[in-house]
């Protein structure tokens, strides 16, 4: 196919990787196919206020480690506005684009897939350090988050024990666990909880007591941010809700920390590693995947795979359907949660 002209955006929570994604198809574009790119900034608003740039080889240079994204990002959804698809329309004809390329989560993609649905040509390409996006095996963005809160329970195991405190280690996971489990397993936590299922307090309470009576007067517990008791027996408070109508969250760390402490008797602190799981160099896995599916998209641009995104199945890089990739949330099974029971406590 000859040169095209398109569009790149990065949308949604900042993410380990996304440069490496601009980089690569911004060399591929270019270098293969004679492509123009331009790169809209802050996600969605920049294409519903017009706010661009070019893209060139020489703006990409020397950005493959840098973390967060050189085009910035937001939670805009066009889809608030009354005449989102309208605007975003005119300005890809504005700017003679043939297709879009969107680098974001569920909500980011799920925007693209409603309006490739009204007819404009968009790819996806999934990022999220959560790890939930269905129909591709892992997102990048996910193994960098998850040493960074491995590298911290490490540090915070050593104060524990130390202290002889019980350490409630808030990390991230609105909807899915898959942070929480895997950070805790490698780093060898009592207690785990994740969003997928409801915590019992006591039965929290009462693991920690067991590790107490076999003389280890530690423990870390590690929640995700989306983490919920089972309703009614203790209480959590939630935040305002961003235009994808999800609420702010974050405070489940300070309530384990009172719960515990109050049930127990234990000295409890609680840390919540927020915002420094997302920021910094991406991983060497990391900055592989996502150049891989830059690469990838600019390929499925020139094959005319528009309303698809960019997927990881084992070790393969293929487009999956758009809508089949936003359905629902990629969340922990509860028998892969189970499984490892046994280490608890």
């Amino acid at each position: 196919m000859s040169a095209m002209r398109l569009g790149l955006l990065t949308g949604g929570g900042d993410c380990p990787g996304l440069n490496a994604v601009i980089r690569a198809a911004v060399r591929k574009g270019i270098d293969e196919h004679g492509d123009q790119l331009i790169g809209f900034r802050n996600g969605w608003r920049g294409v519903l206020e017009d706010f661009q740039e070019e893209l060139t080889i020489e703006s990409v240079r020397g950005i493959l480690p840098r973390g967060g994204t050189i085009l910035g990002s937001s939670r805009t959804n066009p889809a608030r506005r009354p005449d989102g698809t309208a605007t975003v329309r005119a300005c890809l004809e504005r700017h003679r684009l043939d297709g879009l390329i969107a680098i974001g989560g569920e909500d980011t993609l799920g925007a693209a897939s409603q309006l490739s649905l009204d007819g404009i040509n968009v790819i996806g390409v999934p990022k999220t350090i959560d790890n939930d996006l269905g129909a591709t095996d892992q997102t990048f963005g996910f193994d960098t988050a998850l040493q960074v809160a491995s590298d911290a329970i490490d540090r915070l195991h050593t104060t524990a024990e130390s202290h002889h405190r019980i350490l409630v280690v808030e990390v991230m996971g609105r909807n899915a666990g898959w942070i929480a489990l895997h950070s805790g397993l490698a780093g060898g936590a009592d207690v785990i909880l994740i969003p997928e299922i409801p915590f019992d307090i006591d039965e929290v309470c009462r693991l920690i007591g067991r590790r107490h009576g076999r003389g280890r007067y530690f423990s870390i517990v590690v929640a995700a941010e989306g983490a919920m008791p089972i309703a009614g027996t203790m209480s959590v408070a939630t935040g305002e809700l961003d235009e994808f109508g999800h609420p702010r969250l974050g405070g489940i760390g300070q309530a384990l920390e009172r719960e515990i402490e109050s049930r127990t008797g234990y000295e409890t602190r609680a840390t919540v590693l927020g915002h420094v799981q997302r920021g910094g160099t991406p991983t060497a896995f990391d900055r592989v995947l996502a150049t891989r599916l830059g690469l990838a998209a600019v390929d499925a641009a020139h094959a005319g795979e528009w309303g698809t995104m960019i997927a990881l199945h084992a070790t393969e890089i293929e487009p999956v359907r758009l809508a089949d990739a936003v359905a629902e949330v990629r969340r922990v099974p509860v028998a892969e949660y189970e499984r490892y029971g046994v280490l608890f406590g």
